[in-house]
C-alpha cells in the first residue's frame, strides 16, 4: 500500500489524464511565442472567449443550474448589470468584472433568501 492509494490508478491518471493534456500545454506555449498580441489569431481567440462567457452567463440567467435556480431572477440579473459595470469601470477587466458579480450574487441570496 501507497501513500497515494492504489499504484495502478495513480498510474493510468498520469498517464491517461495528465500527460495528454500537458504535450497540449506545452506545444501552445512553443507555439503562441511567436504570435503577436495583435494578431489576427489571437484577436478571434479573445472574440471565442468573450462569446463564450457570454454564452454561459445568458444560460446561467435563463435557465439557471442546480442550486442557482433558488436564487430570485431580479437578483441574478441585478448582478450582471452590477458586474458589467464594474467590469467598465475597472478598464475592462474580466476576472474584477465575474468576481464582484458573484458576490453580488451571494449577497442577494444572503439577504433575499
Amino acid at each position: 500500500m501507497t501513500i497515494f492509494g492504489d499504484a495502478h490508478a495513480l498510474a493510468l491518471l498520469v498517464f491517461a489524464g495528465f500527460l495528454p493534456n500537458e504535450v497540449w500545454r506545452f506545444l501552445g506555449f512553443v507555439v503562441g511565442r511567436r504570435v503577436h498580441e495583435d494578431s489576427e489569431i489571437l484577436v478571434w481567440v479573445r472574440a471565442v472567449s468573450a462569446a463564450i462567457l457570454a454564452g454561459v452567463i445568458a444560460q446561467i440567467l435563463i435557465a439557471p443550474p442546480g442550486a442557482l435556480a433558488a436564487v430570485p431572477a431580479f437578483v441574478r440579473f441585478g448582478s450582471t448589470v452590477i458586474g458589467f459595470t464594474v467590469y467598465l469601470a475597472a478598464r475592462k477587466s474580466v476576472f474584477v468584472g465575474v468576481i464582484v458579480g458573484e458576490i453580488c450574487v451571494l449577497a442577494g441570496k444572503w439577504w433575499f433568501g
